[in-house]
């Protein structure tokens, strides 16, 4: 084997497993708040684009900041940034769940609420990007050329699935308090910190004559085609988990009961729907797409109509069972089309630079959550119903195009 199939910094399963863990907790730790804080910072007297536009404002920083923190990785150490992410996260999130208890206790009232959430929440999208980028780095120098789109794809997917986790664990924590998922995510975040930090080796210089993969452009004309289209998904995917805490909230008016206050009682329901999401995927991937593997051009724009139909479904008929069910075909149609997507968006490349494609297209989850929840809180306040149909229609629109264009390009790069 040639030197420079080696790594240039190994790791082991076990660390790089760790590192994917971390990844979880980040994904669950941003999406928890679409559950939980999307409810209650209503209840503390501010607006749908108010609430949305707090999590916009740090979503937005952590995406320009993704790669300053990447540069911060490279002249400090992957380690430190990692566990230095790990623990702001925590720590910001802690300090916003205390503003938000002032804010629903009377303590802060009015327009001031707005602002002490959204400066609050500001400093988890100052202090927080660094995870991705120094994670990516890390694996990218702890993988060779023939294993780094495997290694890089994982750590894309443990994101995923964080962000699944996030709101699904609500139905878990809720019944202890509306704010009890959030604390759960807190110490999630905090473990995985520790972790990290344990686990992983000192910070280790690279050899002075390697050289790390040169990345792509954003513009590059084999990949942003694909880029722009995860945009687009998960631009749809926001607008709907922004609103969904809303939408149930409005449509089911829970009571409280002797056990359970309203506020719980959406939270709850909130993580089933999302729970079952998650079914959904799991069920997908592992009884279908990881046995099978489908072509991932054929079962993209299958992929995507079972989303939209989940969408419009879950307007279309009433009862919450219905709005369960329509959630797990939502999660049977993302783990058909997520997967298919990143994977073509991959392979549009040479293999020496599938790795670096994967780094690119880890960007578009995050850029999506920057206009989706906003949009999709403006759409909520004219109609409830409109960003469930908006983001099917974003769903079918892609589905033609993956079936028209996609689906016909060749697999491999010729």
């Amino acid at each position: 084997m040639k030197d420079t199939d080696k790594p240039l910094l190994p790791l082991s399963a076990f660390q790089q497993a760790i590192i994917g863990m971390a990844m979880v907790a980040m994904g669950a730790g941003m999406t928890i708040n679409f559950v939980v804080v999307a409810p209650l910072a209503r209840k503390a007297g501010l607006t749908e684009i108010e609430v949305a536009g707090i999590l916009t404002l740090s979503a937005a920083l952590y995406a320009l900041l993704i790669p300053t923190w990447g540069r911060l990785a490279d002249r400090f150490g992957r380690k430190r940034v990692m566990v230095f992410s790990m623990f702001a996260m925590g720590l910001t999130n802690m300090i916003f769940v205390l503003a938000l208890k002032a804010a629903l206790a009377g303590l802060v009232t009015g327009l001031s609420t707005f602002f002490l959430l959204a400066f609050v929440r500001l400093w988890f999208g100052l202090l927080a990007p660094g995870l991705q980028p120094a994670a990516m780095a890390a694996m990218t120098d702890a993988t060779t050329p023939l294993t780094r789109a495997g290694g890089l794809g994982m750590l894309g997917a443990c994101m995923s699935v964080g962000s699944i986790i996030g709101p699904a664990g609500a139905t878990v924590l809720a019944p202890y308090g509306a704010l009890m998922p959030i604390w759960g995510s807190i110490i999630f975040n905090l473990s995985a910190g520790l972790l990290l930090a344990f686990a992983l080796p000192p910070t280790r210089k690279r050899p002075k004559s390697s050289t790390r993969p040169k990345p792509l452009a954003v513009r590059d004309s084999r990949v942003f085609p694909h880029l722009a289209f995860l945009f687009c998904y998960f631009f749809a995917i926001g607008m709907v988990q922004q609103t969904m805490s809303w939408f149930i909230e409005d449509r089911y008016k829970f009571t409280g009961t002797a056990t359970r206050t309203a506020d719980e009682a959406v939270v709850l329901h909130t993580g089933i729907a999302f729970a079952c999401l998650a079914a959904g995927m799991i069920i997908m991937q592992f009884g279908f797409v990881q046995p099978r593997r489908p072509d991932p051009r054929k079962i993209l724009p299958v992929g995507l109509a079972f989303v939209a139909t989940g969408y419009v479904c879950a307007d279309f008929f009433f009862p919450f069972w219905s709005l369960a069910l329509s959630f797990f075909t939502i999660g049977c149609g993302a783990a058909l089309a997520v997967p298919a997507a990143n994977a073509l968006g991959s392979l549009s490349v040479e293999r020496h630079e599938q790795g670096s494609a994967a780094a690119l297209l880890a960007a578009a989850p995050p850029s999506g959550f920057i206009f989706g929840p906003l949009v999709g809180a403006t759409l909520y306040s004219l109609l409830p119903s409109l960003p469930l149909y908006t983001a099917a229609g974003v769903m079918s629109l892609l589905a033609i195009y993956a079936l028209l264009v996609t689906s016909r390009r060749p697999l491999t790069p010729i």
